[in-house]
């Protein structure tokens, strides 16, 4: 992977489902809207991102995991080329619900190659901040089931527990990955996230 060398920063916020990075990520922008920052995603509202979330919610069934992890590898080059790197180029600030790390995580449930998994990211920009929050898979399990957010794919619990394993793996692997206690107050949690995103942007 490539480090960022354009004008804008770059910040994942990475997870386990019901983890509450989605609700984090929109935090870290409402907090740092007064500097040029965009909020995105991956899967993306794209055609890509449509076929993989259909894939995820068991709409239809996709034959093979490693066609899967591709198919995020696909979405995730569009989403670099027609969005996150010209907003960097501007010097707009991109702060991504889910990246890379994510789908090597989830992908090492099904896949038991996670060099392969790295290296069809190999290509991509690295974050200049990676937020890796930490929390139970019991309590990702209770959160997907009382927000009613549905049963996906890898939303099980021993499922979890292994991605999250991965997850530890992972980011020993690579730079500006911080782990942040998820099972403390929102409040608090964003506050942690906060300190390490101002390092970032400023």
């Amino acid at each position: 992977m490539f480090k960022n060398h354009y004008k804008g920063k770059f910040i994942a916020i990475e997870g386990l489902s019901g983890s509450g990075a989605t609700t984090q990520a929109y935090n870290l922008k409402n907090y740092f809207r007064s500097k040029k920052t965009l909020i995105t995603k991956e899967p993306t509202n794209d055609i890509i991102g449509g076929i993989i979330r259909a894939a995820l919610k068991k709409d239809w069934k996709i034959s093979s995991p490693h066609a899967l992890q591709l198919l995020f590898t696909a979405d995730r080059a569009n989403h670099l080329n027609n969005e996150i790197i010209p907003s960097l180029e501007k010097g707009i600030n991109v702060i991504t619900d889910r990246y890379f790390l994510s789908s090597i995580a989830y992908g090492s449930v099904e896949i038991n190659d996670k060099e392969w998994l790295c290296n069809i990211n190999d290509q991509f920009i690295l974050p200049d901040l990676t937020i890796l929050i930490k929390i139970s898979s019991k309590t990702c399990m209770e959160r997907i089931k009382n927000d009613d957010l549905g049963i996906k794919l890898f939303d099980k619990q021993k499922n979890l527990e292994k991605v999250w394993e991965a997850y530890e793996s992972i980011a020993k692997k690579y730079p500006n990955v911080v782990i942040i206690d998820g099972e403390k107050p929102k409040g608090e949690v964003f506050e942690n996230i906060l300190k390490e995103a101002s390092n970032i942007i400023k």
